[in-house]
């Protein structure tokens, strides 16, 4: 009967164990230099198929407190993706533009790499394996 119970106990203690364990990484995103707390700042996890295509796999928003944010995206399976962040001042959920296209409003991604023209997925893409990754993403 010990035998029995112990088993029991042990079975059951495994299946806690295991229901708390994330599948997939945890990716951890700050902004930290955003130029001031009006609006909110949106961010969306993306594959190359979404990139630049709309609604990102994983999206969040956030409120600004003290010109940052922090964004966490858990469960993010192996594969490669790219984050884009827009500072959307206005709040209207939508990226604005000057009448000569620039955008009005600040933007980053990963890999904070910033030129002329608009991102491509190769320059903001990185690989996500079964290790958290933590990104800080300039405006």
């Amino acid at each position: 009967m010990k035998t029995f119970v112990f088993v029991l106990c042990t079975l059951i203690s495994s299946l806690f164990i295991n229901a708390q364990k994330t599948q997939g990484a945890t990716i951890t995103v700050t902004i930290d230099n955003i130029v001031n707390d009006e609006g909110k700042v949106i961010i969306a996890l993306h594959s190359n198929e979404t990139f630049m295509r709309g609604e990102g796999i994983m999206s969040q928003e956030s409120t600004i407190t003290d010109g940052k944010v922090e964004f966490t995206f858990e469960g993010v399976p192996v594969g490669t993706y790219a984050i884009m962040a827009l500072h959307d001042a206005n709040n209207n959920n939508t990226m604005d533009y000057e009448a000569n296209g620039m955008p009005k409003e600040s933007y980053g991604m990963s890999g904070n790499e910033m030129t002329m023209g608009p991102p491509s997925f190769e320059m903001a893409k990185f690989n996500v394996t079964d290790e958290d990754l933590e990104f800080n993403i300039r405006f």
